[in-house]
């Protein structure tokens, strides 16, 4: 099963294909110096397997590569920087 994470700024979200079909994704709003994670779905097909596990961490890989903070409002993003102390670094 191949993963395919990428920012999709235009719907604001970041997007996770599993090979190939669309099988999540997370929308944010932006701030100066800071991105916003609102909402996050996850297709029922792919639940349990990780894929939401997997966005996560892609969108806040990239956040990171791009040097914003987080304010994570959506209950998913929340709970899984908590359990990811590499990650709370990124949290505003």
């Amino acid at each position: 099963m191949s993963k395919e994470i990428s920012d999709n700024p235009e719907a604001s979200r970041y997007e996770i294909r599993v090979d190939g079909s669309l099988a999540g994704f997370a929308e944010y709003r932006t701030r100066p110096g800071k991105i916003v994670f609102t909402h996050t779905e996850v297709d029922g097909a792919y639940e349990g397997q990780g894929v939401g596990g997997a966005l996560a961490r892609g969108a806040l890989d990239d956040v990171r590569a791009k040097g914003l903070a987080v304010v994570p409002l959506c209950p998913f993003f929340k709970g899984w920087i908590d359990k990811h102390p590499d990650y709370q670094d990124l949290v505003a």
